[in-house]
């Protein structure tokens, strides 16, 4: 016999949500050969991420250092001397005397911004060009797309040498009556620098990946706009930008990522000797490699603290447009 609860029937009376365990049990009864497949991937990644993430985290609550870390010489094996310290590294980073974090991170905030604005707006400049029938049209992708191939040590050497005192833009410069200045040393040409290195090595990705979003939207809206009277630019805010908002969403997270962790462009062209251009993750690196004793425990820090900081932005900016699409239905 059926009962109603409040009024309710019994048929319409909703069931308790099956807990996180019961749901990856049946998951694992009904797609038992998808968690095989995957899990060799879920082991090396447990191995060189997981591992290292893990010991990273403990390492920052830790005051080691190359001094007092664990080695062995030889037929000798010297153990450990480090302590925990609790919260002392995170409070001497973001208070401390040394003070260098917080320039490190408006400098790396401003880098990732205007990086990923101007790599996405070149990118799908190139993109609309390309998009069209022209002469060529697979030769000038191929060009395009060089930078993207190149290897990258290869691509910011070469601009070390382009942008050199005597280099050829400062030549170029001097041809127009114009001083360059010195690239790679003065602290805000540096950081001129480094964008537009950046920039020229991530404007590839950008372009092919919305390439492939403009060719899947459907011709018939352009045809349908153009029919209606739509301008040029009023089909691209309309029909284009539209269209392209999976790929844009997907393609600005992952550059703000890639950006904001872009260890090459600064290293191979500044070092470490320079502290204008440093960001967070090349600060790190100094902390740990570029100093004696090698501060393990304040690196590993810092890089917890960007990890923390890209995983709250990618928080944010998913329900940002999970928001942003629900109204858009």
């Amino acid at each position: 016999m059926t009962t109603a609860v409040q009024g309710e029937p019994a048929q319409t009376r909703r069931r308790p949500r099956p807990g996180l365990l019961q749901r990856a049990r049946r998951s694992y009864d009904r797609y038992w050969y998808a968690w095989a497949m995957c899990l060799p991937v879920v082991l090396v990644l447990g191995a060189i991420v997981g591992y290292p993430l893990v010991q990273g985290i403990y390492l920052s609550f830790t005051n080691a250092t190359s001094e007092n870390v664990g080695r062995t010489i030889g037929a000798n094996h010297i153990p450990d001397t480090y302590d925990r310290i609790g919260l002392k590294n995170y409070a001497d980073i973001l208070t401390g005397a040394n003070n260098q974090f917080w320039p490190h991170l408006v400098w790396t905030i401003v880098w990732t911004i205007l990086c990923v604005a101007f790599t996405y707006a070149i990118g799908l400049a190139l993109a609309v060009a390309l998009n069209r029938e022209m002469r060529a049209r697979g030769l000038y992708r191929l060009l395009l797309i060089l930078p993207w191939a190149v290897p990258t040590f290869v691509t910011i050497f070469t601009w070390r040498l382009i942008l050199a005192d005597d280099g050829a833009v400062n030549q170029l410069l001097g041809l127009l009556h114009i001083t360059g200045p010195s690239w790679l040393s003065n602290p805000l040409a540096q950081k001129a620098a480094a964008i537009g290195v950046n920039i020229w090595c991530g404007v590839p990705f950008m372009m092919i990946s919305l390439l492939g979003g403009l060719q899947a939207i459907p011709r018939e809206l352009y045809e349908a706009a153009e029919m209606d009277g739509a301008t040029p630019w009023q089909r691209f805010t309309n029909v284009t930008l539209p269209g392209l908002r999976p790929v844009s969403s997907t393609v600005i997270l992952l550059g703000v990522i890639w950006t904001f962790n872009q260890f090459n462009v600064i290293f191979l062209l500044f070092g470490t000797n320079s502290d204008s251009a440093q960001i967070l993750v090349t600060y790190a690196y100094k902390l740990f490699f570029g100093q004696q004793p090698q501060d393990y425990a304040s690196s590993a820090a810092v890089g917890i603290l960007c990890l923390s900081l890209l995983v709250v932005f990618t928080s944010v900016y998913r329900r940002w447009l999970k928001r942003n699409n629900e109204g858009a239905l």
